[in-house]
């Protein structure tokens, strides 16, 4: 069974995520550490607990989840992984940091991309990877059957959705995503999102006022 730690980092207190396995091989999630103080957390924690990063893995490529990608890439020469339909989404990464008066110098190339569908090996343990447009055109989330738990990103949060308002958002495509993919999981599913407190998917099937 895997095993997952979070940070919150940046302005828009994003969750970093660390997965890890018995072997301490792990893969890294929505690096967003922006400040040289939170990288240095960040490291700091993997060193000190003798992890063996192998590669990061994202959700999605908004400008909060890939702040630190370029850092960890380099620290550790690990490569960084997206779904194909984000690539847009990455390539307007300084666009969209100037917009909110943030830098964003470098821009992560993508090293392999994440396919639908599939299982991701780490180690002997696996997570499914599913498909959840709608909060951006590649989200995707990492569901993990025998820890009972889901890394949804933006696409679901505790007591709210993803915004749609940004460039390849849909509200329709994100709701029907929710109750296409996550909503057929088991209610006592945990929810880790990009933002906010864990939750629950039976949770969000009874309080969620943008899923009633």
């Amino acid at each position: 069974m895997l095993n997952i730690h979070f940070f919150t980092f940046n302005a828009f207190e994003e969750n970093t995520y660390i997965i890890s396995n018995h072997k301490k091989e792990c893969w890294i999630t929505d690096p967003g550490m922006y400040e040289q103080r939170e990288i240095d957390e960040f490291i700091s924690f993997i060193d000190k607990n003798e992890l063996k990063p192998q590669s990061i893995i994202n959700t999605h490529a908004h400008l909060d989840h890939i702040f630190g990608v370029k850092a960890i890439k380099e620290r550790y020469n690990i490569p960084f992984g997206i779904h194909e339909l984000e690539l847009p989404v990455l390539e307007r990464g300084a666009d969209t940091a100037a917009m909110f008066g943030m830098k964003l110098d470098h821009i992560p190339k993508a090293d392999f991309y994440i396919p639908n569908n599939k299982k991701l090996s780490l180690g002997d343990d696996d997570v499914e990877v599913m498909l959840t447009p709608g909060h951006s055109p590649g989200s995707i989330s990492f569901y993990h059957p025998a820890g009972n738990w889901i890394l949804s990103g933006d696409v679901l949060f505790n007591g709210s959705i993803g915004r749609t308002d940004l460039p390849g958002g849909d509200f329709d495509t994100l709701i029907g995503a929710i109750r296409k993919n996550l909503f057929v999981l088991p209610d006592n599913t945990t929810v880790l999102s990009g933002h906010g407190p864990a939750t629950t998917i039976g949770n969000e099937k009874k309080h969620n006022p943008f899923l009633q």
